[in-house]
């Protein structure tokens, strides 16, 4: 029984004027009944949304999460997979058992979670050999409130609402409890409070993201008065990658690579010369840059460009040397240096305009990611 198994273990950049993108397609979802071998298939429409690259520096409206969790119960709703493959492995399970909560752990009753690539690459097995044992429910990136803490936990207390990649290490021995859920436990350590200008959906989508952002930055050495170019720069991290450079480590310049639809994009986010992949080689560019950020998976490319002695980060595909590839660790305590920027508005969060997707349609969300197309970050919000 999985209930039993589960027992064990639960940007914004300023853009105005840009006008708002709505997005209403009617979405299938193919729900798996545990004990049961019927389907059912339901249309639902995503509600206009618009694309989310803004966020005011003044304070967001009271949660009413904090209503919602008064009480703990024993089940929760979640998101499962037993075996590894595509997205038909996913499974909505209502009977889940609520994790635990150890000693350094508080239990969040998750208001708004996120994905990321490496959430998909997980289901499918690619590091099986380090994965904990299935079954699993994804799920790196949280927004919540805490509603119980451990014995151990020194500041976080009941009520406060807080934000965090609940993994610390991404692809060593995650917890099987991921952030699709009701409920999720997750270290002290690796929270910060939710910076107090973000809502829950805009802050699930930074800690993965922007950790993976500013550690890659922090390895290169990176400081005032370099330069750097973003390749994939209006993607999840790349998209932070531009706005940390340029706003907090004070890059000299900062270039980024996307597609023709996202250049403007790229230079709201901070972005000194946007370049269209679709219609030139950024290698082809006369100039050199002291770090490249390859979000992308183009390191051969990207290798060309950097300056003698230079840094080239590698966040995925071959690496090239003077490349080098880094997995992040989460950290609440970067997250707590970053909330400033947050809170200023000078750091924000880009969340893809189909989004935010419903719980129910999780599994479209996992198909949206999976086709590389997203802009920013695909966000799953509300949870029930």
């Amino acid at each position: 029984m999985l209930a039993s198994t589960a027992s064990q273990l639960r940007t914004f950049h300023s853009l105005s004027p840009l006008p708002p993108l709505t997005f209403s397609s009617p979405f299938r979802l193919s729900l798996s009944f545990r004990q049961s071998k019927r389907k059912c298939t339901l249309q639902a429409s995503v509600p206009p949304f618009p694309l989310r690259v803004s966020a005011s520096s003044q304070a967001a409206p009271a949660s009413t999460e904090a209503a919602k969790a008064s009480s703990v119960p024993s089940e929760m709703k979640a998101w499962v997979y037993g075996e590894y493959g595509s997205v038909d492995v996913l499974k909505f399970d209502s009977n889940v058992s609520v994790p635990e909560v150890k000693e350094d752990q508080v239990l969040i009753k998750v208001a708004a979670a996120a994905l990321n690539p490496v959430d998909f690459k997980r289901r499918q097995g690619k590091f099986k050999a380090t994965d904990s044992p299935l079954p699993t429910v994804p799920g790196y990136d949280v927004a919540g409130v805490v509603v119980k803490v451990g014995s151990q936990v020194k500041d976080l207390k009941v009520g406060d609402e807080v934000y965090g990649d609940i993994h610390e290490k991404a692809l060593e021995g995650p917890k099987q409890f991921g952030s699709l859920a009701e409920y999720t436990a997750i270290e002290e350590k690796l929270l910060a409070p939710k910076p107090k200008n973000l809502d829950f959906v805009q802050a699930a989508a930074l800690p993965l993201a922007i950790e993976t952002a500013y550690e890659g930055l922090e390895r290169t050495g990176f400081s005032a008065g370099k330069s750097i170019l973003v390749l994939n720069g209006a993607g999840g991290v790349g998209s932070l990658v531009i706005q940390l450079a340029k706003h907090v480590f004070g890059a000299s310049r900062v270039a980024a690579t996307s597609s023709t639809g996202k250049l403007e994009l790229l230079k709201n986010l901070g972005a000194d010369l946007a370049i269209d992949y679709t219609k030139e080689n950024f290698e082809d560019l006369s100039e050199k840059f002291d770090v490249v950020y390859d979000a992308i998976g183009q390191c051969e490319r990207a290798v060309k460009v950097v300056k003698e002695g230079g840094s080239v980060v590698a966040l995925t595909g071959a690496v090239t040397p003077p490349g080098f590839r880094f997995v992040v660790t989460s950290n609440g305590a970067v997250l707590k240096k970053l909330n400033p920027f947050l809170e200023s508005g000078k750091v924000k969060p880009v969340i893809d305009p189909k989004g935010p997707f419903p719980f129910n349609q999780v599994v479209e969300a996992f198909s949206y990611i999976e086709t590389n197309r997203a802009t920013g970050k695909v966000v799953i919000h509300p949870i029930p």
